[in-house]
């Protein structure tokens, strides 16, 4: 590995621990500015019995001390705290139990979604403005255009209510069928869209031209020159889904009742659990920014032209 390329990724690491820290500071202080707190939802607490709980979970301190204190704690035992609601929980073992479901339910929707949308824009760029290439297109903006919410009212209601064939609970695997391909759906026809568009431009490219002329075999055209260099901009696409289709299936998790970290980041918000609000803040953003990294560190596998700069 080169020094440039050692160099590019230190940088990179040290931006992306930057913009954690920044995540950090923000959503610590906004949540805290928002009127109200984690205990005035309590049924017939008293003044003095918040203060109580207030003065245990430190609370009652100055806002920069808790700051400082939460920030020393997340970096040198990477320590979320108690859970302000869930009593009796630290939030680590919340989010590593929801992100075990997430990151399974998104992994599988995310292979799902790029092994399809490889195949569905390859073969409607070799198939360019034929009937085939149309209905790909029609279909793939129908699911862009669709939000993930209606979507998977509708798969649960039809597939679900309707027909029985699938659990409406996503508590169990056969329930996590109807979740994967909500999740899949909309990144699958983004997939399909940019394939389908850097192949064409590929296809169009000298070299291709020049290796035709030469006698080499459709085949090894296709797989060999034009499928791979397109991924290039797929791969822009690919890391930063799989973050997103992880941390952003929130609104999917609550439909079908999964167990995963989104419904609890949905819960935790409701319940102004602020530890949990932190922990599942940064566990997410750092999962974002990784992926990110991890997408620019492969460009160069998949294209050893690019320079980092």
């Amino acid at each position: 590995m080169s020094s440039k390329t050692m160099f590019y990724i230190l940088k990179r690491v040290l931006l992306a621990i930057l913009t954690i820290w920044i995540v950090i500071t923000i959503t610590f202080f906004v949540m805290h500015a928002v009127p109200g707190g984690p205990f005035m939802s309590e049924k017939a607490i008293t003044k003095e019995a918040q203060a109580a709980l207030e003065a245990k979970y430190g609370l009652d301190k100055p806002l920069g001390e808790q700051y400082v204190t939460y920030l020393k704690d997340v970096v040198t035992r990477f320590d979320f705290g108690p859970s302000l609601k869930q009593r009796g929980r630290q939030v680590n073992d919340i989010i590593y139990d929801g992100l075990r479901t997430s990151a399974k339910l998104g992994v599988i929707a995310a292979a799902l979604a790029a092994v399809l949308g490889i195949v569905l824009g390859a073969v409607a760029a070799l198939r360019r403005n034929s009937v085939l290439d149309k209905f790909i297109m029609v279909l793939t903006t129908a699911f862009i255009s669709m939000p993930s919410f209606i979507m998977g009212s509708f798969l649960l209601l039809f597939l679900s209510v309707k027909l029985g064939w699938f659990p409406a609970n996503g508590s169990t695997a056969a329930g996590l069928v109807l979740p994967v391909v909500t999740l899949s759906l909309s990144p699958m026809a983004n997939i399909t869209r940019l394939t389908r568009s850097s192949m064409l431009d590929v296809l169009g490219q000298d070299y291709i031209r020049t290796a035709r002329a030469k006698g080499v075999s459709g085949q090894k055209i296709i797989f060999g020159h034009a499928l791979k260099n397109s991924l290039i901009p797929v791969l822009t696409y690919v890391g930063p889904m799989l973050a997103f289709i992880v941390t952003g299936s929130m609104v999917v998790e609550q439909i079908f009742a999964v167990p995963g970290i989104g419904r609890q980041f949905v819960s935790s918000i409701i319940n102004r659990d602020y530890t949990m609000i932190m922990g599942t803040t940064i566990v997410l953003a750092s999962l974002i920014v990784i992926m990110n990294l991890v997408t620019d560190i492969l460009y160069k596998v998949v294209d050893p032209r690019i320079d980092f700069e």
